[in-house]
């Protein structure tokens, strides 16, 4: 019988560096996509699929991400001699229980698997999910709720997977497929930003993982890989050279790649489109705008 996950890693040590000079003093986590942090999207996410404990892996200066997981007594009083419900209500969905969340540092950019296996102990010998809150993916069920699902089949591991044109390889995991059962496809190998030449198929992972915990034995081993880091890619692989089951999962959603400028406000768009308070507003603007546009041209 599979074992229900209940625990989640969110690796948020990286310094935000393409989003400089904002990062300098807000964490790029909690930099906000229409009204709520990236990391909330992320944390939804993971609620919705069943996880109960948070671990980030975090680094100097991040301490406002910490802070806002916090309980705000003062307004959440104000709040509530205003008569401002509704408010209160969304200010207590970014509340988190005592002892569901927990903070671990990694001193040095080592790369994802680095940052993964410095929560092993947190972890122990339990399956555990690994989220990217850059990659934020609008879906009618969310994603890791879809990807827990199809894990009660197939145990193993999990990776979440979208097809990319060849040209973008070399900018992901790249997986090389067994048998291709639709959502679920078995992988028998996984290459770290390849080459188009090189790349197996055109499934990239993307930023949700169900890990099995020999995933964690695997990176005490790891030594550096591509661009000098250790790959949690590369530890996922170990595991199906050890015999382990490893299958990608067509997720139904859309993704944003929100580590990017152009994918942050693309998201932006969309999400605030898809809201019914914001909809009217933005796109009688969007559709003012594009004539202007086209007549600079």
């Amino acid at each position: 019988m599979t074992r229900k996950v209940t625990k989640a890693i969110f690796p948020v040590a990286g310094l935000g560096t393409r989003f400089l000079p904002a990062t300098k003093s807000v964490p790029k986590e909690i930099m906000t996509l229409v009204d709520r942090p990236l990391v909330q999207y992320a944390i939804d996410e993971a609620r919705a699929a069943g996880i109960k404990e948070f671990i980030f892996v975090t680094s100097r200066g991040k301490g406002a991400l910490e802070d806002y997981f916090d309980h705000s007594p003062i307004l959440e009083q104000e709040l509530r001699k205003k008569g401002k419900t509704e408010l209160l209500d969304t200010l207590k969905k970014t509340n988190m229980d005592s002892g569901a969340i927990a903070y671990i540092r990694q001193h040095k950019a080592l790369g994802l698997g680095h940052a993964v296996w410095c929560a092993r102990r947190l972890i122990g010998n339990e399956p555990f999910v690994v989220m990217l809150p850059d990659d934020v993916i609008a879906a009618e069920k969310p994603c890791l709720q879809q990807m827990v699902e199809a894990y009660a089949e197939t145990g193993g591991n999990m990776v979440a997977a979208m097809e990319v044109p060849p040209e973008k390889s070399s900018s992901y995991g790249m997986l090389d497929v067994g048998e291709d059962r639709g959502s679920v496809v078995s992988v028998k190998g996984m290459i770290e930003k390849p080459s188009a030449a090189e790349a197996p198929s055109n499934l990239a992972v993307i930023g949700r993982y169900v890990l099995a915990p020999s995933v964690l034995k695997n990176l005490n081993k790891m030594k550096s890989g591509a661009g000098g880091e250790i790959q949690l890619t590369d530890a996922i692989a170990e595991d199906i050279n050890n015999g382990n089951p490893v299958y990608g999962y067509r997720f139904q959603g859309q993704r944003f790649d929100c580590g990017s400028k152009a994918g942050f406000l693309q998201a932006t768009v969309a999400f605030a489109l898809a809201r019914d308070d914001l909809r009217d507003d933005l796109s009688r603007y969007l559709g003012n705008l594009s004539p202007a546009l086209n007549a600079a041209e």
